[in-house]
């Protein structure tokens, strides 16, 4: 499997950059993964962290739901691997598959799409409730370029570990 990454654009609108930019992010973490069999997926190659690349795809799915669905949705929905609301749950892919993971995220990826294509300006607002906070569409997608960043850079030493391979 190989992932089809798509450059941003250099010019255009705020919301076609946001757009490209979180999609981009969005292909690096699945590049990540290409290549890799279930097991090497769910492999914690950088002890004695338990995080794993498998870990990450469901954390994200997670955080997709959340911000996407849950706060400027206002979608009463669970998460997706656990119903005590606890977010640490999808980093254990001890028994998770690249099929079960990788549904469950791009699932998400979809809701988020449509969610942020059907809000009429970046200013739409949900509630975060963690924070007590209404927070804009503007902020979510920016939030989710940090997210999916910084678990790049983990998802970069991750595959490092375990077959050597590095860049994006």
């Amino acid at each position: 499997m190989t992932t089809e990454r798509i450059g941003p654009p250099l010019t255009g609108g705020e919301r076609e950059m946001l757009r490209a930019f979180l999609d981009f992010h969005r292909a690096t973490l699945a590049m990540k993964c290409d290549g890799l069999s279930d097991e090497e997926l769910r492999r914690q190659s950088s002890p004695p962290s338990t995080l794993s690349l498998l870990g990450l795809v469901r954390h994200m799915a997670e955080v997709e739901r959340t911000w996407f669905r849950r706060v400027i949705g206002a979608e009463d929905v669970p998460l997706v691997w656990s119903d005590q609301n606890d977010y640490q749950a999808a980093y254990d892919a001890s028994s998770a598959t690249r099929s079960e993971a990788f549904a469950a995220w791009q699932a998400e990826v979809e809701h988020s799409r449509r969610i942020e294509a059907a809000a009429e300006s970046l200013e739409v607002t949900g509630h975060q409730p963690r924070w007590g906070e209404d927070v804009s569409l503007r902020l979510v997608m920016l939030h989710m370029m940090h997210e999916y960043a910084r678990h790049n850079g983990h998802a970069d030493f991750l595959r490092e570990g375990i077959d050597g391979v590095v860049g994006a």
